[in-house]
């Protein structure tokens, strides 16, 4: 693989060093150039298609009357290869490769190996009280040293998880513009419009298999971010290889900007993004079916296309359109529910009976309300065989207005009304636990604060161990804190998050919250799709991935009430994951990866990224 620096007519490409490579490249012979041409720079070194040169450009192919340009390789070394992420180990080069690779006197004598660099680094990183700057320390450390990276996230990921992702993404987006520094990923505007293609030809990495997607319009709970959005891609992907092991170069983030309706950031003049109201309509409907055209001519079919943090209209709205003809995700949506649902299936050792007889209350009924609704209904018609229409009745969803019930119906939003039930109208949550009588109750209103102590009290006096999912992000949205469940329901309430909260100790008993998250499911998820090569996302996959989440909560877990196993051994997690994922792909006919492999679990695990260092001869 390789990074591409322009510099007018010359292309430079940093490869990484192999023995006997000048020789090799040396050895190339091309009809348009000639060995005086090989001087400055260089072009697609192909892995995987024995070990030739790509031509990408046309050279070979041209007349004699066409203008080409010029290209030359070159191996990386001294600064430049200090200077790329992909490939520096900074003290880690042995005495051997600073020998050859001309680095002596570049770095300090001392040689680190990378679990000494990891200790240091990690010291480093909890000397700052500010989780902000841990934030950006982890960026930094991104774009200097990616393998690094990595290894802190793998093998620290309880810690740092809520540092490169939520809560403290969101405050990252919010100071986007005063903390940016350099790209991570492509931004595609409305002045792109009609040359996306060739933007998505700017990128370096050609094979990429994830492509995390936000249009910035409702990041988190955060309301609309604009262009600043773009740390919910970047952190999204960090994750897929963290936790999913897909490898880094086949990630791509990116933005699309078409405006904001923000207008702190519209008078911000360190607002990145373009500075006019945010765009709608057919002017909307364009550019995305722009992008999903490029996108698809330009990495194939099996490209991934993970819909993130885009405003309920337009998220549900692109979901439908592009669900038949692309692979696409909509993490709000699909990835929530199925988190959700599989803390719901393991609930039932706590709290007992089936999935049917229980009976649950959203408080929001937006993408991730709907969308988890909807998992739910259809896991009951699977496990009790009824129509879907029928498992619906066991769901009720309060939304700005109230109770959703079959009185509103005219009014409602096209995706609210499947859960329009016969019942007299209810304003206020409260009455709607005392009317509905829940024994399940999930918040995702994006509003802070709305399960009250009455609330609590109200499911705690209904129910002998109410199931509390407070799903909210970031932790300032969260609908009420684990201490709050847990002393307001003296201790009766099985609770989980959306953001992580600490243990709690309530009349000498200790309580640990589980946390929600959705990287429990989207990373191992994607790599499912990947290794089989699915074409097209269906819920049964969905499924899938939610009873394989819950097969992994350990009796242990159980013990201390928690509904989801920990972050510490998420990999082996994904691996599950990803394998029964597969598994639904190949059994549906979506998969294109033949023959099918013998050992799916064993297959996921061996096609994991890996971010130890390499040795350079």
């Amino acid at each position: 693989m390789m990074w591409l620096n322009r510099h007018r007519h010359n292309i430079n490409i940093l490869l990484p060093p192999t023995k006997g490579l000048v020789q090799k490249l040396l050895a190339v012979t091309m009809s348009s150039t000639s060995l005086k041409e090989m001087r400055n720079g260089g072009e697609d070194y192909s892995n995987g298609h024995g070990g030739g040169v790509r031509d990408l450009y046309g050279e070979d192919c041209a007349t004699e009357d066409q203008l080409i340009t010029p290209w030359t390789f070159s191996v990386a070394s001294g600064c430049s290869l200090l200077r790329d992420p992909r490939y520096n180990k900074g003290l880690a080069f042995t005495e051997g490769e600073r020998d050859a690779h001309y680095l002596r006197g570049l770095l300090p004598p001392a040689v680190f190996n990378q679990e000494l660099q990891e200790k240091r680094l990690m010291h480093n990183l909890r000397q700052y009280e500010v989780p902000l700057h841990r934030y950006m320390a982890m960026m930094d450390l991104q774009e200097r040293n990616e393998r690094l990276f990595y290894k802190l996230l793998i093998d620290n990921v309880e810690e740092l998880l809520p540092v490169v992702y939520t809560p403290t993404v969101g405050e990252a987006c919010q100071k986007y513009g005063s903390i940016f520094r350099r790209p991570q990923g492509l931004y595609i505007s409305l002045k792109e419009k009609g040359k996306i293609l060739e933007v998505l030809k700017n990128w370096p990495e050609k094979s990429i298999q994830v492509i995390v997607v936000t249009d910035g319009e409702r990041i988190l709970g955060l309301g609309d971010l604009g262009c600043q959005g773009m740390g919910i891609p970047v952190g999204k992907l960090s994750l897929y290889t963290a936790l999913g092991g897909v490898r880094p170069s086949s990630c791509l983030p990116i933005t699309i900007d078409v405006g904001t309706n923000n207008e702190k950031l519209l008078n911000d003049e360190f607002y990145i993004g373009l500075k006019q109201k945010r765009a709608a309509g057919q002017e909307y409907a364009e550019l995305l079916e722009e992008f999903m055209r490029a996108v698809k001519q330009n990495y194939g079919e099996k490209v991934l296309v993970q819909f993130e943090d885009f405003a309920n209209h337009n998220a549900f709205d692109l979901l439908e359109k592009y669900s038949s003809s692309h692979l696409v995700f909509n993490d709000d949506i699909q990835g929530t529910a199925s988190v959700v649902l599989a803390g719901l299936l393991a609930s039932l050792k706590l709290v007992g009976g089936t999935l049917a007889d229980h009976t649950f209350l959203f408080l929001g009924a937006g993408e991730a309300g709907t969308g988890i609704a909807e998992l739910i209904a259809l896991e009951i018609s699977k496990q009790t065989k009824a129509p879907v229409e029928k498992t619906r009745k066991k769901i009720w969803l309060v939304d700005s207005k109230g109770l959703i019930v079959s009185s509103r119906l005219e009014s409602l939003q096209h995706f609210k009304k499947p859960w329009a039930h016969e019942h007299e109208p209810v304003k206020t949550l409260l009455d709607a636990v005392k009317a509905i009588k829940p024994t399940v109750l999930i918040g995702s209103s994006g509003a802070g604060k709305t399960f009250t102590k009455e609330v609590v009290e109200t499911m705690a006096s209904l129910n002998e161990k109410p199931l509390i999912l407070a799903l909210s992000n970031p932790t300032s949205q969260s609908e009420c804190t684990a201490e709050e469940a847990y002393t307001w329901s003296k201790g009766k309430a099985i609770f989980a998050s959306g953001s992580p909260f600490d243990p709690v100790e309530y009349e000498g008993k200790v309580f640990v919250p589980g946390q929600a998250n959705n990287a429990y499911i989207f990373p191992g998820f994607g790599l499912g799709l990947i290794i089989s090569g699915a074409i097209r996302v269906r819920d049964e996959m969905l499924l899938a991935a939610s009873e394989a989440l819950a097969a992994q909560v350990s009796q242990e877990n159980y013990d201390k009430g928690l509904i989801y196993p920990p972050f510490s051994n998420i990999r082996k997690i994904s691996a599950h994951i990803a394998a029964k994922v597969a598994t639904k792909a190949y059994d549906l006919g979506l998969a294109s990866h033949l023959p099918r492999p013998k050992d799916l679990v064993k297959y996921a695990e061996s096609c994991m990224y890996s971010p130890g260092y390499r040795s350079y001869r």
